[in-house]
């Protein structure tokens, strides 16, 4: 079984949008939220919150015949993935041409204002929205294309639309391309642009914070008065690569991913199954060939909404029987959708590299029903780990497993 490690990454969030900028700021224990002047223009939508990225600036290189295919979701995807690229020496390597190099990268759906269009299309009886590029821009696989056509990819392509699991579960699916032996580099993660209609969708489901007036104070994870998530943007891609290749090329390795699981609950679109999270979770672990006595750190999907913080924390404690620290980076960016997975995966590498984890911000008093953990809250906290494990999971009832171990 072949080693997959982690040589390159570029990042797109509310943090910043360079990976030393994003993590820097999470020590400033100062969330990204605030008011989107946008909702208030909605009839009886109850919040009025945002997190927005920035500091992402589309480089001068993207002329407009290369954006044409590209909405914002797919532009945070190539940008990165040309950040990540450059960071792992592999940009203009033959290596990503020749078919050994593919593309796993998803997002909850493709850019909505390009939906819109097709919408318009439909109610005005009028083709008027739309030209060639339209399609490439709302269908969900937009970013996995728009990625490989730009780089040339000839490998696997696998887009991930599994909502809040899309970027973790293209870390996963690109580690096993790699492991058993179909690609040696994979360019993997996941991306979301924000949109109205995205916050609607968790509105209806009465998810959504309503402390419009402090926008500091929320989201809340496993906090006993949270009341809801916040919807955010962004972008991650990790290059996944086979570790002699790496190795041989004297590539910076920042860490290997040991384990990965995947699984459903088969229950509820939208409710929690405690028990399948705690199973995901307990696969990863034994695919990794580790014990969970051995994983120091879990990065928690943490969204702030009330049944989620309590199954996930609830299963968390079963699978690991011990007080593990913890942490939600969302209650800094606050949910980022297809992106999370990515973004936070990249963050907690930086976190195991550097021996310091973030607190989850706003969380004063833990909710008793959620699991006995460690939570780290009020401030950050330094102590070495070899293993750290990072969880998302979705509508659909979809769990996601990652395990990344310190070079």
């Amino acid at each position: 079984m072949r080693r997959v490690v982690v040589t390159g990454m570029g990042i797109a969030s509310p943090l910043g949008s360079t990976v030393k900028t994003a993590y820097e700021r999470l020590k400033k224990y100062e969330n990204c939220v605030s008011h989107w002047d946008k909702l208030d223009e909605y009839e009886k939508l109850n919040t009025s919150l945002g997190s927005f990225v920035e500091g992402f600036v589309i480089p001068e290189h993207f002329t407009r015949k290369v954006k044409r295919t590209m909405g914002n979701v797919a532009l945070m995807s190539v940008c990165t993935a040309e950040d990540a690229l450059k960071d792992s020496g592999l940009l203009g390597d033959d290596i990503i041409t020749n078919g050994r190099c593919g593309v796993s990268y998803g997002s909850s759906t493709g850019s909505l204002d390009a939906i819109l269009d097709f919408y318009a299309m439909c109610i005005d009886k009028e083709v008027k929205m739309l030209n060639s590029g339209s399609y490439i821009k709302m269908m969900p696989q937009t970013n996995a294309v728009n990625i490989s056509l730009y780089f040339k990819t000839h490998g696997r392509l696998i887009p991930t639309s599994t909502a809040c699991t899309s970027g973790s579960m293209g870390i996963g699916y690109a580690y096993e391309m790699i492991k058993d032996g179909y690609q040696d580099v994979m360019i993997s993660g996941g991306a979301e642009e924000i949109h109205p209609t995205q916050v609607g969708v968790f509105d209806t489901l009465y998810a959504t914070s309503s402390k419009n007036n402090t926008p500091t104070l929320t989201p809340s994870p496993f906090d006993k008065d949270r009341d809801g998530l916040v919807i955010g943007e962004g972008a991650g891609t990790l290059i996944l690569e086979e570790y002699e290749h790496a190795k041989n090329r004297g590539a910076k390795i920042y860490a290997e991913i040991v384990g990965f699981a995947t699984n459903t609950d088969g229950t509820h679109i939208t409710n929690p199954n405690k028990d399948m999270m705690a199973e995901v979770m307990r696969q990863a672990v034994a695919n990794a060939g580790i014990s969970a006595n051995d994983i120091g750190y879990v990065n928690a999907h943490g969204t702030a909404t009330i049944n989620g913080d309590i199954a996930e924390t609830n299963a968390t404690e079963e699978v690991f029987k011990r007080e593990v620290p913890i942490s939600s980076i969302k209650s800094y960016t606050g949910h980022t959708l297809g992106a999370c997975g990515a973004i936070e995966a990249i963050l907690s590498i930086e976190m195991m590299n550097n021996n310091w984890y973030c607190p989850t911000l706003n969380l004063k008093n833990i909710d008793e029903n959620c699991g006995k953990l460690d939570y780290i809250k009020d401030n950050g906290r330094n102590f070495e780990t070899e293993y750290v494990m990072s969880n998302n999971f979705a509508f659909g009832g979809i769990n996601t497993s990652l395990i990344f171990k310190k070079i």
